[in-house]
């Protein structure tokens, strides 16, 4: 139970510091706004990685979870307990930042979740969290391998990607390459986001068998 409680603490700190963020900078106007919320999301990755990475391995994302299952890394049971639980913490960390916004919105440059969207076609929106997912669990599972991975420095290898993920991202989706992470501020936000939430599900799913594939052909023996 430990980890799975792990990985709720971690999601919710992700969806809180990263698309908190991403509300108070208000990305998306400006270079410097997608800039620093590019930089929150990978440091809040960073910061979790060597927090609870010995507990549960920091996944803190449904997509990462996907990719370990099928690469035998996770079992079934754990992999579905891990995604259970993300979303939830995903939830907490969107409730608190609409909490804070609520009691005052004055204080908000953005909007008040962080929500991802498409800002072009449905189909441009897909293809970007397709191919930036892929990349970042395959970043993933090749950096936490414990025979050719990184180590220690995993942890830092996954959060300076995820910065590149989103300097790249931020323009086209708002980047997600999590689903709990879209998951939650979605439902908060209503509209758009809730509209085209499959997108953000499906994209980083479909990134995260990709990516399980190259593993795989790749990078084991």
């Amino acid at each position: 139970m430990k980890k799975y409680l792990a990985e709720m603490v971690g999601t919710m700190v992700l969806v809180l510091l990263g698309c908190g963020t991403a509300v108070s900078l208000n990305c998306g106007v400006d270079p410097a706004s997608v800039i620093g919320t590019a930089i929150a999301f990978g440091l809040a990755v960073v910061a979790m990685a060597y927090t609870i990475g010995g507990i549960s391995g920091c996944h803190i994302n449904p997509a990462i979870t996907l990719g370990c299952l099928l690469t035998g890394r996770i079992s079934g049971k754990d992999a579905g307990m891990y995604m259970l639980f993300q979303v939830i913490g995903a939830f907490i960390g969107s409730a608190i930042l609409y909490a804070l916004v609520a009691t005052s919105p004055e204080l908000a440059q953005g909007t008040t979740t962080g929500a991802n969207a498409c800002s072009g076609t449905v189909v441009n929106g897909l293809i970007a969290e397709i191919v930036l997912t892929a990349i970042f669990v395959l970043v993933v599972l090749g950096t936490t391998d414990s025979k050719k991975g990184a180590g220690n420095f995993a942890g830092l290898a996954i959060g300076l990607s995820l910065i590149l993920i989103h300097l790249v991202g931020i323009h086209y989706t708002g980047t997600s390459v999590n689903p709990a992470r879209s998951i939650a501020p979605a439902v908060f936000a209503g509209g758009d986001a809730l509209a085209q939430l499959w997108v953000f599900i499906v994209g980083p799913f479909v990134g995260a068998v990709i990516a399980a594939g190259i593993w795989k052909t790749v990078g084991e023996d």
